[in-house]
């Protein structure tokens, strides 16, 4: 028997030997007693250091006593002999281990049998140690202990266990055969005792006090105590939670985060995404019809100029047409075209600023095309614009509001405008309704050239100086050969070409029977003498582009370089001085052209004063127009406090040191000496 150290109440472990009649060594693990049942808190990792002390020197005096041995197989049924592990000095026994233990024994096999006793009903006054334990073990730690557990044991321990702690008692000073002989006799006594282990050690734990008691568990009384804590720990929990309410705060939370997730994008197959972009091109082209209906194609004829922003009996208007009809004939000042030094010309563009009465509203709507007059006496702009709008505006008028006169000879975007190179007084517009009409400011009437219902027309120009042959492109690719002379509003000879589309159309300045056209994202040269009704092959064709064209333009003068605008952010010029089956790629200029949806495109131009200059507009800011030499690097940019957006559309001034940039909003900035 062994006394159990580290709880509230002292157990007593009782060890009974039965050694049988087999010889030799062998290892035969204790079988525990079917009746323990101790809590998880009980059972340590190993047993104590002093325990397997007393069992090695067990062992080694049985191997020492060779009568003992030689008893022991004269009479194998010899009654077992108790051995009590006696305490070492200033030796700390925390816990006893109550799993079963291997032990070699020699020559015979020992059973071992554990058999826990609650002392919960003794009182500890009767409870008589082993004379050994309490002389070797003198330490002042152990006796705290023992005082502690004597003042425990008093509280819990029932009168109905003194028997049992007097006969255990009485085992403990008897010799081997009275333990044998009263150990059979309360066995029954320790199997009662075994099964109420655990609820007294969990009692002894928990303390004595009866708050422990779950209320409303009335009817489970057969729980142990531990059970009743953690029922009450439970319910007690669980009340509180009620308390805070986290369902309704969580609901509401939940509510919140759906109201804020974005609608999550699924993915589609290509047959919707194709069935997609076809719904979307139907509504496209339905839109468009609603804007036809909504806008519909002016009647063909003449058209009178009608003012739309002022009134058309005033003397304003009929002064503002006589101006105009005025540049009918051209300066007598010697205009001979000389390419100027970029000295002299950076000079030049360094004196030309903007000011708030050079800034003009002119159209509701962006800004498509723009010219500029050549007369060296007035400014005079023409601008196109979204809404089939032609403004007309005289910088040199004040006040400025005097100076600004709109009207609508068509119903779509005029994509492009040029003055007659014959007859000033002239004003020529395209547009996508399928229209191409002259203004005549002599006779104050808008007269129809071209008309083709069927198409829609995207640029122009004049195949011969005199302005009586034009080339007209078409988006869907086509081309369109109009002479002016010959009677009706019919085309002479409608091409066919190998372009999808087709944006822009420009002529030689020098060999006028060249003409090149921008497509989607390819550019041709044709030559207007071999041009096929079926389709025409071009001469030559520049594939250097990755992406969508936005123009293609001869320099002005000589037509030796070609500038083209491309959405892949580059501005390319070509050397097109000897066209040929090639045409060498001079430079490539690394340029912004990407204005998105609701800016117009960006369109290089030259500076017909300069061919050897391009000006462009640019998303940079502060917002400017830059000027570029031919070989990439920038001349000149042109900005101040009263260019606050991007200018898509810029012109300059054939021989005057004017440059005008047409905004998204209708507006003009104009920079001048």
């Amino acid at each position: 028997m062994a006394f159990l150290r580290g709880a509230r109440n002292p157990v007593f472990l009782l060890w009974r030997c039965d050694r049988g009649g087999a010889s030799g060594l062998r290892r035969v693990p204790a079988p525990p007693h079917p009746a323990l049942q101790l809590p998880a808190s009980l059972h340590p990792s190993r047993p104590p250091a002093a325990i397997l002390a007393g069992r090695r020197r067990t062992l080694r005096s049985r191997k020492m006593s060779g009568s003992g041995a030689a008893a022991e197989k004269a009479d194998p049924r010899q009654r077992p002999q108790m051995k009590v592990n006696e305490y070492k000095e200033n030796q700390n026994i925390a816990y006893v281990s109550l799993k079963p233990v291997q032990t070699t024994v020699s020559i015979k096999t020992a059973t071992v049998y554990l058999t826990p006793f609650s002392l919960s009903n003794y009182q500890l006054d009767q409870l008589m140690c082993p004379k050994s334990l309490l002389e070797k073990n003198s330490n002042n730690e152990v006796a705290c202990k023992k005082t502690k557990i004597k003042k425990t044991c008093r509280r819990i321990i029932p009168p109905k266990m003194k028997t049992t702690s007097s006969k255990a008692e009485s085992t403990l000073q008897n010799p081997s055969s009275a333990v044998h002989t009263e150990s059979n006799k309360l066995q029954h006594e320790r199997t009662t005792d075994a099964m109420n282990l655990g609820v007294d050690m969990e009692s002894s734990q928990d303390g004595d006090s009866d708050e422990d008691t779950t209320p409303g568990l009335d009817d489970f009384s057969g729980l142990s105590p531990y059970e009743r804590k953690r029922l009450k720990n439970i319910s007690e929990n669980a009340n509180f939670f009620a308390s805070l309410q986290l369902s309704e705060s969580a609901a509401r939370l939940r509510e919140m985060i759906k109201k804020r997730q974005p609608p999550i994008s699924k993915r589609l197959s290509l047959l919707l995404l194709s069935v997609s972009f076809y719904l979307n091109k139907i509504t496209f082209l339905q839109q468009q019809q609603q804007q036809q209906t909504t806008n519909p194609l002016l009647p063909p004829g003449p058209l009178e100029m009608t003012s739309e922003n002022q009134d058309d009996n005033s003397e304003g208007l009929k002064g503002f047409l006589r101006t105009w009809a005025g540049m009918s004939k051209p300066s007598s000042k010697n205009t001979e075209k000389e390419l100027s030094s970029i000295k002299s010309y950076k000079a030049n563009l360094n004196g030309m600023v903007i000011s708030e009465d050079t800034v003009y509203k002119v159209t509701t709507g962006p800004i498509f095309s723009m010219a500029l007059h050549p007369s060296e006496t007035r400014t005079l702009v023409a601008v196109g614009a979204k809404f089939g709008q032609v403004g007309l505006c005289d910088l040199t008028q004040q006040p400025k509001e005097d100076g600004v006169y709109v009207f609508h000879p068509h119903s779509q975007p005029v994509s492009c405008l040029y003055f007659s190179p014959a007859n000033p007084a002239h004003i020529l517009s395209l547009s996508y309704d399928g229209t191409l009409r002259c203004g005549d400011f002599s006779r104050a009437v808008f007269e129809e050239v071209y008309r083709n219902e069927r198409s829609s027309f995207s640029s122009f120009d004049f195949l011969a100086e005199d302005a009586s042959t034009l080339i007209v492109g078409h988006w869907d690719g086509k081309m369109s050969l109009v002479d002016r002379r010959t009677p009706g509003t019919s085309y002479e000879k409608l091409i066919g070409s190998s372009m999808g589309k087709i944006r822009t159309v420009h002529v030689h300045p020098v060999h006028r029977q060249y003409f090149i056209t921008a497509g989607l994202r390819d550019i041709h040269i044709y030559d207007a003498r071999h041009l096929n009704c079926r389709g025409s092959q071009p001469l030559i064709s520049l594939t250097e582009h990755t992406k969508s064209i936005a123009s293609a333009y001869f320099s002005p003068l000589t037509g030796n370089r070609v500038v083209t605008t491309c959405a892949d952010c580059n501005l390319r010029i070509f050397d097109s001085s000897c066209i040929s089956s090639n045409i060498p790629l001079l430079t490539t200029i690394r340029h912004n052209t990407f204005t998105g949806r609701w800016l117009t495109r960006f369109q290089a131009m030259w500076d017909p004063k300069q061919e050897d200059c391009i000006i462009v507009g640019s998303m940079a800011r502060p917002r400017r127009i830059e000027i570029f030499h031919e070989t990439g690097k920038r001349v000149h940019s042109f900005g101040g406090e009263c260019l606050v957006s991007v200018c898509s559309i810029n012109a300059m001034h054939p021989t005057r040191y004017i440059l005008a940039g047409g905004n998204s909003s209708g507006k003009i900035h104009a920079f001048m000496n």
